[in-house]
């Protein structure tokens, strides 16, 4: 109950003042690892995280740990939140969004997946037509380039 009024509120705060609370513990960059999933149908790994802007929807994905290599946040955040385990894990591209460094990667996976944290109201694979209208733009087009870069 707690997450989900934190998550309404976050929602409706300014993304400036999103990026500034996010980033104010951290004095020189942040830096996360976020990827496209899909299972063996096609299919794309979505979350509707509680915390995330716009419908909720969108990509797994965490902040790195002191000391953790990319490729290894990335894997952890997906066990932690999902339950599942990645194979054939790629960098799909590494992009500056201002004082934070995001590295996106591409992976399969297979199973059920489970919304494990408490951050996290769902998780469920999407037939690339499917995908939520209403999860961001930037987010959408994530997906898009990894699926056309897949074919």
């Amino acid at each position: 109950m707690l997450m989900d009024l934190l998550g309404k509120v976050w929602k409706v705060l300014p993304r400036r003042v999103r990026q500034r609370i996010s980033r104010s513990v951290q004095f020189k960059f942040t830096v996360s690892a976020a990827g496209i999933i899909t299972n063996e149908k096609g299919e794309v790994l979505l979350l509707d995280h509680y915390l995330r802007p716009d419908s909720g929807w969108g990509v797994p994905g965490g902040f790195m740990e002191k000391g953790e290599q990319p490729e290894a946040a990335f894997r952890r955040e997906i066990r932690e939140e999902t339950g599942l385990d990645v194979r054939d894990v790629e960098i799909h591209r590494v992009r500056t969004l201002g004082r934070h460094i995001e590295v996106i990667y591409t992976a399969h996976a297979t199973g059920k997946p489970e919304a494990l944290s408490r951050e996290i109201r769902e998780s469920r694979w999407f037939a690339p037509e499917d995908i939520p209208k209403e999860m961001s733009l930037d987010q959408q087009f994530l997906v898009q380039k990894a699926l056309a870069a897949d074919e």
